[in-house]
């Protein structure tokens, strides 16, 4: 459907998210004031209360998201496609923003589930956690749909800013402060390296629109080719690819679990769509030298991440090596920027929200007055006390593993063959490397949950909310390991064909 006025209707997910979050804030000053104000209030009722307000804010939260996401999957299969304004757009409304828009709120739902008993856990459940939660939410949605290089840079910055305080909001914990610093000081440099590539690229073309900077790109001459790599570095960062990591191992130590968890499946699935969307609209002429790039930062992403990840003893850090070489197993399907490719980079990101989200919900479900339990030896013996969180568990990392008979595996797959047809075997080669090496460090923790004995035993149950999100991505990885390209109940919806509709834009 082709919608040639300004759409209201359109900027559903938005604001549904933008509305959330002040709603939010609204609800925890109303409700606080109410609990806390008048004489005699002790302590304990001030905790319980406040876990009571906790609880309401991340329903108001949950109900927000879940608007966003009917919204963005309405849309999707509704075929909606509009940009704003009419004469120059700066908002692209189709098929790839709508399916990243749900994919991000699914992120940003079973974040704030594990949220709901983990902030109280560590003595820090205030309310404006959730209405940045959902700004920084807000903010992705803006990027995925941007098609020119301010909405761009805009939808960046609303995404970051609360992503900065997020990483900070253990104010208590020094590793917290120390990754708010590093994450806010190391954003600012990759903001400026952006902004000035924008800068660069709108001298060298006239344009900000990206469709305009393919046009005026033809020439290729070394303004533009300068702010094309500065573009490439600060989206680099982003997403954590080598050599722009390095904040990722101290920012996902030392930001509370669940800010982590939503960031490594957020920000990501964020950053790769917009420029996924970059290097298709802004640079068509371009591909095969800019297929050389980033196939140099797969490679480096893929070697170094896993290679750092085997040498880690703390479970965050050696998440964040290997978040950073699931980027570079991503870039190979950027290098490769086949229709292929791009419909598996989708569903690569589709499963690998359910991995990640997964591994964060067991250290999650272990965290208890006011500490967190993620180093490797805190998991020591963890399968005779609490079987069922081991068995999943070992579930996540062997699909992040790529092990066969998990989702992860199939996303690899998919990958590799669209690397394979596009003639990236070098990458193909590398990725398969390296995918043997990161079982050591994937298999480290169930050999350490099974065959060690218990050193201490966490008092705290998993809860509800935890066990909901538990189950949720295990049967994703389950399901999506052989029904990624079936529908055995009849619902019409093939996991894979709709990553294919999605890339279908893109080319």
């Amino acid at each position: 459907m082709e919608a040639e006025a300004f759409d209201v209707a359109a900027l559903a997910p938005l604001g549904f998210v933008a509305i959330g979050a002040l709603v939010t804030l609204m609800l925890e000053v109303v409700l606080s004031r109410r609990a806390f104000v008048g004489e005699g209030v002790d302590p304990e009722t001030r905790l319980v209360a406040r876990a009571r307000i906790g609880i309401v804010l991340a329903f108001a939260s949950s109900a927000a998201i879940v608007l966003a996401m009917y919204a963005a999957i309405y849309q999707f299969e509704l075929g909606f496609e509009t940009a704003f304004g009419p004469g120059r757009p700066m908002l692209q409304l189709d098929a790839l923003s709508t399916f990243a828009t749900a994919l991000i709120g699914l992120g940003a739902l079973l974040s704030v589930w594990l949220s709901i008993t983990y902030l109280p856990a560590l003595r820090i459940n205030h309310g404006e956690y959730y209405a940045l939660l959902l700004l920084s939410t807000a903010g992705m949605f803006v990027l995925v749909s941007a098609v020119d290089l301010i909405s761009l840079y805009l939808g960046l910055e609303l995404t970051s800013l609360p992503i900065y305080a997020l990483a900070g909001f253990n104010r208590r914990r020094l590793r917290s402060n120390e990754a708010a610093l590093k994450y806010f000081l190391m954003g600012a440099v990759a903001s400026a390296v952006l902004l000035y590539g924008m800068a660069l690229l709108y001298g060298a073309t006239g344009h900000t629109d990206f469709t305009g900077i393919s046009q005026g790109f033809a020439g290729g001459g070394g303004l533009a080719l300068s702010g094309l790599a500065l573009v490439i570095a600060g989206l680099a960062f982003k997403v954590s690819v080598v050599p722009f990591h390095q904040w990722t191992p101290d920012v996902y130590e030392g930001a509370p679990t669940s800010v982590t968890a939503f960031m490594a499946v957020t920000v990501k699935t964020a950053g790769f769509v917009v420029l996924m969307r970059f290097l298709v609209l802004a640079l068509p002429e371009m591909g095969e030298k800019v297929s050389v790039l980033l196939g140099v930062l797969a490679g480096l992403s893929m070697l170094i991440g896993n290679l750092m990840a085997v040498v880690q003893d703390n479970v965050k850090r050696m998440l964040a090596y290997s978040a950073v070489a699931h980027a570079g197993y991503l870039m190979v399907g950027f290098a490769a920027g086949t229709p292929e490719a791009w419909t598996a980079v989708l569903f690569y990101l589709f499963v690998y929200l359910f991995m990640t989200v997964g591994v964060f919900c067991v250290v999650i479900a272990l965290a208890q007055g006011g500490r967190e339990w993620d180093s490797i030896e805190d998991f020591a013996g963890l399968a005779s006390q609490r079987p069922a969180l081991a068995a999943v568990m070992t579930l996540f990392l062997l699909s992040l593993a790529g092990i066969p008979g998990t989702a992860g595996f199939m996303a690899k797959f998919y990958l590799v063959v669209a690397a394979v047809d596009a003639g990236q075997i070098a990458l193909v080669l590398i990725l398969v490397g390296t995918s043997m090496v990161s079982f050591f460090y994937y298999l480290r923790l169930p050999v350490v949950m099974y065959m060690q004995k218990r050193r201490q035993d966490p008092d705290a149950e998993t809860s509800s909310s935890e066990i909901v999100v538990l189950a949720l991505c295990a049967a994703a990885i389950l399901y999506f390991a052989f029904f990624a390209q079936a529908d055995p109940f009849g619902t019409g919806v093939r996991a894979l064909d709709v990553a294919g509709r999605a890339a279908d834009f893109l080319h």
